[in-house]
């Protein structure tokens, strides 16, 4: 199956924790970095999710937000550091790539947002996603 979904992260299930609806599932990265996934029960029931499990982490890259300064009092736990190495500047919106532990990924992101934070290449930022919008598929 094709995706238009670029970030696609591979990493391993180590641990989930299911709730009344939803579950969350953390995930080691194949480089090293964490993610948290919440999803439904029956996604990690359908999926069979358990620790162990070899999964791809699904983020669509306007659900990819940057920093570039200290990253305090957010609910957002999915915070990976990584450098810019790559920069798109449009009209409206700018595709921003980022190096991260485990592989690499695009923000979506407006023109002035990577104005105002001052991106190049080589900078250094967080990228944050909230667990919500991570997706998971098993490989």
């Amino acid at each position: 199956m094709s995706l238009s979904i670029r970030n696609q992260l591979p990493g391993t299930v180590t641990s989930v924790t299911p709730g009344e609806a939803m579950a969350l599932v953390h995930v080691r990265l194949d480089g090293g970095g964490q993610l948290t996934s919440a999803i439904t029960r029956d996604a990690v029931e359908d999926l069979r999710l358990t620790e162990g499990t070899a999964v791809r982490a699904l983020v669509k890259s306007t659900e990819v937000s940057l920093a570039t300064g200290p990253v305090e009092g957010l609910s957002i736990r999915n915070r990976l550091p990584g450098t810019v190495s790559r920069i798109t500047l449009g009209a409206a919106m700018a595709s921003v790539r980022v190096g991260v532990e485990g592989g690499e990924l695009t923000a979506a992101i407006t023109t002035d947002a990577a104005a105002e934070l001052g991106l190049a290449e080589g900078t250094r930022v967080t990228a944050l996603i909230k667990s919500t919008e991570v997706s998971l598929a098993t490989v």
